[in-house]
């Protein structure tokens, strides 16, 4: 077994004895495991810094995130909900491939457990790091815009039973934000996305308790507004930056939110 603690605890080292392939095949076994001392600790904190050093060579990291793409399709929940976590920190880097979108779009909005923390797997966030690799994505050149933003909508607008209990609303309205910050992104299409949700809103009775969706939705779609109108920020440290036709959003966002107030 790798010893990824110490390999941390030595700032992160390559340790001599053992082949690069061999340590990326065992990342790549601690990113799905169901202990999350393992998947969420030393092992995540190692592979982030080799792929920022460069330790591990392009052709790894493109075959990393295949394995990552399909992983979204796992039987685990652990190995589904981390394997997001690993493309955002490959795309970050500079790598990409098609096919991550596409299994991305194919799993984003149909995964059914939402829960953000689990007593025994630790932190699952199904829909955070979702979000982060949806912002990611969004806003590479090679993606349109418009494509994650629908995904958002459609991740907004499945049903579920689940209310998001760790700030997934928030990761999630932040992520749209920055894709919304494309200047490339025209004033129809930085709207358009909301229509899916408003018809969503429409065609629901609202009973009591309010169904799970309509809560994340008007969660998200709230700080969203927020966004919209103060700017959204990259970092702690960064400033915060407007989103393009801000104005026109917010004007949708309102019209959206007002459907569930006047039902």
């Amino acid at each position: 077994m790798i010893d990824w603690s110490g390999i941390e605890a030595a700032d992160c080292a390559v340790p001599a004895d053992r082949p690069l392939e061999e340590l990326v095949r065992g990342l790549s076994r601690a990113l799905a495991d169901p202990d999350p001392l393992i998947r969420d600790g030393a092992a995540y904190d190692v592979l982030s810094t080799w792929i920022d050093r460069g330790v591990i060579d392009a052709p790894r990291r493109l075959a990393l995130g295949d394995e990552m793409a399909a992983r979204l399709l796992d039987r685990e929940v652990q190995a589904r909900t981390f394997a997001p976590l690993v493309l955002d920190l490959l795309v970050g880097a500079g790598d990409f491939s098609a096919p991550w979108v596409t299994a991305f779009e194919r799993w984003y909005p149909q995964e059914q457990d939402l829960r953000g923390h689990d007593e025994v797997l630790g932190w699952l966030h199904a829909v955070a790091h979702g979000a982060d690799l949806l912002g990611r994505f969004g806003c590479h050149p090679e993606v349109a815009p418009v494509r994650m933003l629908d995904l958002a909508a459609a991740r907004l607008t499945a049903p579920t039973d689940h209310v998001f209990d760790q700030l997934e609303d928030d990761r999630l309205a932040r992520a749209v934000a920055r894709i919304l910050t494309r200047p490339d992104l025209d004033r129809p299409d930085a709207t358009a996305w909301l229509d899916r949700v408003a018809d969503r809103f429409g065609a629901d009775t609202i009973s009591v308790p309010v169904p799970a969706h309509l809560t994340n939705c008007l969660r998200t779609l709230r700080l969203l507004y927020v966004l919209a109108d103060r700017g959204v920020r990259w970092s702690a440290e960064s400033p915060p930056q407007p989103l393009h036709h801000g104005g026109a959003v917010k004007a949708r966002l309102a019209e959206v939110l007002d459907l569930i107030v006047r039902r």
